[in-house]
């Protein structure tokens, strides 16, 4: 299979990275390790970062390592106001494939969002949940904030068995039920958007109580049918057959889940970098820019988001053809056709769970209309508790990140949660 052709070039390419680094040494183009990677602090090492006369011998220090691991969320504290705030991570839950990581601000608030959390859903689509550290920092500007870090199907052994998209919306009910009491506001991104919404709607029909405060949907394919684009069109027109004959491989022997049959992260970067080459270009001349200037901090930086981006997992072949046959393909969620087990899953059962659509003019990924189908699907909801936002001069990426996320959508939804704070208030302490 490619996938161990793959590796064993990147372990005869490894071989020679000690000449790599030290060629580039003397130029100032090694990479250098920074004093705390946790918290991406800047880098240590001699003035000659600011002269980068071979650049191309970093380039190919990066090149040679082995498929990149997620740097860490790293995230020790954020600015409330005047206030920095100290943030501390740790593991709320855990499963096989998933685990749910609780960032706690120091204080607990006092404002009209009271206990109320919010659980950040992440896409299961080939980057790493650290993808949205930006979204997360901003996140707890008002509220603790968990997030669903998916594991990396590589790493998963065999015996943990497999995992599908009905699997993931369970996971996602679950975290869901464990929240609750406190009273959570869920704000799902791109491919999470339809296993949210199902996993919503299955807490609602079995205790509406129990339901979260509001649904936040941006940017994720409720109703591919509608202006779709080049991706819906590539799902739509060609079986699963296909997909499993030309993108799934297998796990090779050096790693935990050897033998899993998983759809590659690789062959998923490859072709977000293909049809998105701006934004690759755009980090990397960014971080060559930095490092032109001398100035460390901005090196972390930017390199830390060369890393995050690149840094990609493989998913596991069910949950690959099931999103494929049911979101894209068969249309369950929006026709109201989609069950989980003997559970029909059913919009319909959310009546005081508030809606935000949020969706960017210029997002190639989702189509127009796609994410505010939700409100068609979520028959019962209030006018009252319902917000629609289409973001002018956006795109797929600029809703989670950069100045439209940061200026537009954000103080939006925080004027969102914060009308259904009085809600939250009744909630009892987690």
């Amino acid at each position: 299979m490619f996938y161990q052709w793959l590796e064993t070039q990147r372990a005869l390419m490894r071989s020679i990275d000690a000449w790599a680094s030290l060629a580039a040494s003397p130029w100032g183009a090694a990479p250098l390790a920074p004093r705390n990677e946790q918290a991406g602090a800047p880098y240590e090492g001699d003035a000659r970062l600011a002269s980068v006369a071979v650049p191309g011998f970093d380039w190919l220090y990066r090149l040679m390592q082995a498929t990149p691991e997620p740097p860490p969320f790293g995230i020790d504290s954020v600015r409330i106001g005047r206030d920095v705030v100290s943030v501390s991570e740790t593991v709320a839950d855990r499963v096989p494939f998933c685990t749910l990581r609780r960032f706690a601000r120091e204080f607990e608030s006092t404002g009209a969002m009271g206990r109320a959390c919010v659980l950040l859903v992440t896409p299961l689509a080939g980057h790493h949940a650290v993808m949205l550290r930006e979204t997360v920092e901003t996140l707890l500007e008002d509220a603790d904030v968990f997030v669903t870090d998916w594991a990396n199907a590589r790493d998963v052994p065999l015996a943990e068995g497999k995992f599908g998209l009905d699997d993931y919306v369970l996971t996602v009910e679950r975290f869901l039920r464990l929240l609750a009491e406190r009273g959570v506001h869920v704000l799902a991104v791109c491919q999470a958007a339809p296993p949210a919404l199902a996993a919503s709607a299955l807490v609602a029909a079995t205790a509406d109580t129990r339901a979260p405060l509001s649904v936040t949907l941006m940017g994720g394919p409720i109703d591919p049918r509608l202006h779709p684009t080049m991706i819906d069109r590539l799902a739509a027109t060609h079986d699963i057959d296909w997909f499993r004959r030309t993108v799934i491989d297998v796990v090779p022997p050096r790693y935990a889940g050897a033998g899993r049959r998983i759809y590659p992260g690789y062959v998923q970067h490859a072709a977000i970098v293909a049809a998105h080459p701006h934004r690759q270009v755009a980090l990397e001349s960014r971080y060559w820019a930095t490092r032109m200037s001398g100035d460390a901090n901005a090196v972390a930086a930017s390199l830390r988001a060369l890393k995050e981006y690149s840094a990609v997992l493989d998913m596991d072949e069910d949950y690959f053809l099931d999103t494929l046959r049911v979101i894209f393909q068969e249309h369950r969620l929006a026709r109201g056709t989609w069950s989980i087990g003997a559970r029909r899953v059913d919009p319909a059962t959310l009546t005081t769970t508030a809606l935000c659509t949020v969706e960017g003019d210029r997002d190639d990924i989702t189509g127009a209309e796609q994410t505010h189908a939700a409100h068609s699907v979520c028959s019962a909801i209030p006018a009252t508790k319902r917000l629609r936002m289409t973001v002018d001069d956006c795109d797929h990426y600029d809703l989670f990140t950069g100045p439209r996320w940061h200026e537009v959508i954000h103080p939006a939804l925080r004027a969102f949660w914060l009308s259904r704070g009085q809600d939250s208030r009744r909630r009892s302490r987690l």
